[in-house]
């Protein structure tokens, strides 16, 4: 059973969550549709993860934006996602990883980061640490695509892919910035939307077999300009319904 189609925008955004203990990040999720709410007077904005019984289904009226909180259009978005609304009437959205403004957002926390270290990001080498999939290419490929973009905009900085799922892993990419010469300072960007088992299990459990001796950083998903990125892509959608994908 769904909700009617409610008199002002609503959108439901949606994260993969965490089957073995899913509350934590409902929780989070529900922390950022609160913040991005906070950006966007006039709509209602919902919650929910794939992880969570039925909720999906529950919180979405008619009519809504969907908004994948997922850092590709793989598995999930294209055919989880479909399938559990397909009762429903709504329009889905690109996901978040592959949002045009996110390599400046993540540029923006790079530069940050080594500020507050007191490095120069120039002669910092840089980890990205992404999912993978075992299920078929998406996920890699976005996560090259935004590689590719970030040296683009840092020409100067070393940066390498590692995955939890398919090669290179990331303790062989992180191996190889601490061979690397000169020696340099690294650190590690956690390409993923919510910081769930595989960042705080799979990703330390690699970096500590490689002896990476950098730091990591927050996943993309905390970055404090999130919520705006996501008000904006809402905001887009409903003034542009072609950029919609459904």
């Amino acid at each position: 059973m769904t909700h009617p189609t409610p008199p002002h925008p609503v959108a439901v955004i949606t994260a993969h969550g965490q089957p073995s203990a899913p509350e934590p990040q409902e929780i989070a999720l529900a922390d950022l549709a609160n913040s991005t709410a906070a950006l966007l007077p006039g709509w209602e904005i919902r919650s929910a993860t794939l992880a969570m019984p039925n909720r999906l289904e529950q919180v979405t009226p008619q009519g809504a934006l969907i908004y994948p909180f997922f850092m590709a259009r793989g598995w999930f978005t294209s055919s989880v996602l479909p399938r559990r609304l397909r009762e429903h009437e709504v329009r889905l959205l690109p996901p978040f990883g592959l949002d045009p403004a996110l390599p400046q957002l993540a540029c923006d926390a790079l530069s940050l980061a080594c500020r507050e270290r007191g490095w120069s990001l120039d002669t910092t080498r840089i980890l990205l640490a992404a999912h993978g999939s075992a299920r078929g290419p998406k996920a890699a490929e976005a996560a090259e695509a935004f590689a590719t973009d970030l040296r683009k905009r840092l020409p100067s900085t070393d940066l390498v892919t590692g995955y939890v799922e398919e090669e290179p892993r990331i303790a062989t990419s992180a191996r190889a910035l601490e061979t690397a010469h000169p020696p340099q300072p690294s650190l590690c960007l956690p390409f993923f939307a919510q910081s769930g088992e595989h960042v705080r299990d799979d990703l330390p459990e690699a970096l500590r077999e490689a002896n990476f001796s950098g730091e990591t950083i927050p996943v993309l998903g905390a970055l404090p300009d999130v919520p705006q990125l996501i008000a904006n892509a809402l905001a887009e959608a409903l003034t542009s319904p072609e950029a919609a994908t459904r």
